[in-house]
């Protein structure tokens, strides 16, 4: 599967410091291409339907996979004090 962002998911990304984003990315890319293996930087979260969340430090992905055009749709990014808000 292929990997897109959202406007707004990828600003944050571009205004987020340089190395939290480079690996943030790769983690991305690591889910984007096996989205149902296990992955240790993602998780299923409870109350978003459908929605996954991938971290990085105290950065977050929340992410959500569209089986119809086989892709992985990155909504939100931010620090983990406010992107569950």
């Amino acid at each position: 599967m292929k990997a897109t962002f959202t406007p707004a998911a990828a600003k944050a990304l571009a205004a987020m410091p340089k190395r939290d984003s480079a690996a943030l990315m790769k983690k991305i890319m690591q889910f984007a291409a096996a989205p149902f293996a296990p992955n240790p930087a993602a998780k299923h979260l409870t109350g978003m339907n459908g929605a996954v969340r991938v971290r990085h430090g105290d950065w977050r992905a929340i992410c959500r996979v569209n089986r119809g055009i086989e892709t992985v749709v990155v909504e939100f990014v931010g620090n983990r004090k406010e992107i569950y808000r």
